[in-house]
């Protein structure tokens, strides 16, 4: 599922510098490239997908009287548009949840929007359809899908378990034990057939890829892939570790 990267044509380009990638993702017959921000790059076709940007989610938070710090939109959007000037995409696939929820639209301060419309602007940009956000802002641009294929690859918000499937949704994290410390991160999670993305937004959380919710998508068992400062690591299983006991579960 994994091998080396070949210079010359898988590229892992991060704000900082253009670096080698050590990972890549072989999911049906595609090579597709974990980046440590999150995203996924798929070369041959040119397309940056994201997921679960949750943008506005610190507003929401802040309606309902949970101050957090409003800048969480800004932050994600940095990040997307340094992967866009970087990667130069044909096509932008922001796989659900692209919004926190169906009034984030009225929230969404102006020059954010100018921003999003810059991006939709300068892509084929297509909003697939998630749980908080089935009807993504028109004025925004780009398209809308419920789902997604492309050669034998098919992109949307929930899993399914479908082969060739690029998902999003559970925000997929590694708790890892090594050298007498626990590290948690967010993480791809796959089995060589299907992929779940980790998410993007700068406050959305994870749910560890231990939790049973993984199992139904993942039958054989899952490998994760974790996001590290200049590039994604693979995690052996054995390292893995639960968040909770008991049983206990949380959910999206």
């Amino acid at each position: 599922m994994t091998r080396p990267a070949a210079r010359s044509s898988f590229t892992c380009m991060t704000a900082a510098a253009t670096r080698p990638s050590e990972t890549l993702l072989h999911i049906g017959g595609e090579m597709l490239l974990p980046l440590p921000e999150g995203a996924l790059w798929w070369a041959a076709e040119r397309v940056l997908v994201v997921s679960d940007l949750h943008l506005e989610k610190g507003s929401a938070y802040a309606a309902r009287g949970q101050m957090l710090p409003p800048y969480d939109t800004a932050a994600t959007l940095d990040v997307v548009e340094r992967l866009c000037a970087a990667l130069s995409p044909r096509t932008v696939i922001s796989l659900g949840d692209s919004f926190h929820d169906r009034a984030a639209e009225l929230r969404l301060p102006a020059p954010y929007a100018a921003r999003i419309q810059a991006l939709t602007g300068a892509h084929d940009w297509v909003w697939v359809e998630g749980n908080h956000d089935p009807d993504p802002p028109a004025h925004l641009g780009g398209r809308a899908a419920k789902s997604l294929r492309i050669g034998h690859l098919v992109f949307r918000h929930e899993p399914t378990g479908e082969a060739g499937e690029i998902a999003g949704h559970l925000h997929p994290a590694a708790k890892v034990k090594g050298r007498g410390r626990m590290v948690r991160r967010r993480c791809f999670a796959s089995d060589g057939a299907r992929l779940v993305m980790p998410a993007m937004g700068a406050l959305t959380g994870g749910l560890n890829v231990l939790d049973a919710a993984f199992a139904p998508l993942f039958p054989e068992g899952l490998m994760a892939f974790a996001l590290g400062g200049e590039r994604v690591f693979a995690v052996s299983a054995k390292s893995l570790v639960p968040d909770v006991a008991n049983g206990a579960r949380w959910r999206l």
